[in-house]
């Protein structure tokens, strides 16, 4: 099997970001995009993805982590399709129930080569910490979307933001760990490819 790893690096007039992904790794990370609530849950999926990620970013921060999260999300995505390649062996199918604490989050992965996302969450606040709650759908959205996948989260309950969005991205994490896992040897579509 060969290696499934990727970089990527994206400036624009809002951002620069370099990143490097092993799709085969231990999930290690070394991850600094200048937003510590993002740093924070990329390292979740990082860990329960078993995927390294090292990941520099820099941003418009006087604006707000508005571009610098989506950004972000771009580069992962691209990072994603480029590391899987032809996608033979894939499992291509990935799901996660995690609890954490109050909260419990329900994430299911189809890396079809089409993006769509779905999210069911509710927030009891607007930001956790200084970082908006809106950015998690900005950044799950533009994740799927560049990485043409399917991305479906539901969070049924939770009170503590915090734990919503840490759930969230911890049980994404695991379900592309299994959506990732090689099973076999040909593409898993009667397409032929995805």
């Amino acid at each position: 099997m060969e290696n499934r790893i990727a970089k990527k690096t994206r400036e624009t007039n809002e951002t620069k970001i370099n990143i490097e992904m092993d799709l085969d790794g231990e999930g290690k990370y070394d991850i600094n995009t200048g937003v510590g609530f993002l740093d924070h849950m990329l390292a979740h999926l990082s860990k329960h993805g078993k995927i390294d990620i090292t990941l520099k970013a820099t941003g418009d921060l006087e604006v707000d982590a508005h571009h610098t999260v989506e950004d972000v999300g771009i580069c992962l995505g691209e990072c994603l399709i480029e590391a899987l390649g032809d996608k033979k062996g894939i499992k291509r199918y990935g799901n996660s129930l995690l609890p954490m604490e109050d909260a419990k989050a329900d994430v299911a992965v189809d890396l079809s080569g089409r993006a769509f996302l779905v999210y069911n969450v509710e927030y009891r606040t607007e930001k956790i910490g200084d970082f908006d709650v809106e950015c998690v759908e900005e950044f799950l959205r533009a994740f799927s979307s560049s990485g043409k996948f399917n991305l479906h989260v539901t969070v049924p309950y939770g009170t503590n933001s915090h734990h919503i969005a840490e759930a969230i991205f911890k049980a994404l994490g695991q379900a592309m760990a299994e959506a990732i896992e090689i099973v076999g040897t040909d593409v898993p579509s009667t397409k032929g490819i995805l």
